[in-house]
């Protein structure tokens, strides 16, 4: 994705500065390709112009096929694979069959929430993440501008005038090969 690519990065000292840099850099037409902080910033999300995750539609999805799952494999084994009377109860006891149905509720959902957060978070145990500064696993913020896409707006140099006039510590190039 960002192979032979050439990034501005901007290094932040603190959270409520980088924050107000983004609203300003956003404002002047400057798109950013990522953010990265050392710990959850509140507000970071919308700052950034993200929407909402899809992410409970999907995990109401998979509990759907859990449910869907549990009660074909419960009716269909005990009403007419192999059905038995088993204390005078009739051969689909529904309330019989409510906590195997909640547990492959369970199980779907979350199973396939994180199958689905890694497929669209692009990550896999193959792939080396971009790591634009190792500072910022420790005490730096530090935001990402592609050059690339922001070459018709303005160029290399008056970007990186914008990320230090908004607060940037350091300004630096990087290429990933």
């Amino acid at each position: 994705m960002a192979s032979g690519k050439k990034f501005l990065v901007g290094v932040f000292d603190d959270e409520s500065v980088l924050i107000d840099a983004i609203g300003k850099i956003r404002n002047s037409g400057v798109k950013i390709f990522e953010v990265y902080t050392p710990f959850p910033v509140h507000g970071l999300d919308s700052a950034l112009g993200y929407k909402p995750s899809n992410l409970p539609v999907a995990a109401f999805l998979f509990g759907l096929v859990g449910t869907i799952t549990a009660l074909t494999m419960e009716i269909g084994m005990m009403g007419f694979d192999w059905p038995m009377i088993i204390g005078g109860k009739p051969f689909i006891p529904l309330p019989d069959f409510i906590p195997i149905t909640f547990e492959l509720t369970v199980l779907f959902s979350a199973l396939g929430m994180v199958f689905t957060f890694l497929i669209i978070s692009d990550l896999n145990p193959f792939k080396l993440p971009l790591m634009f500064d190792k500072r910022s696993t420790d005490d730096k913020f530090v935001m990402a501008i592609d050059i690339e896409s922001n070459h018709s707006r303005s160029n290399e140099e008056t970007i990186t005038s914008l990320l230090r006039e908004n607060g940037a510590s350091e300004v630096n190039s990087k290429t990933f090969e």
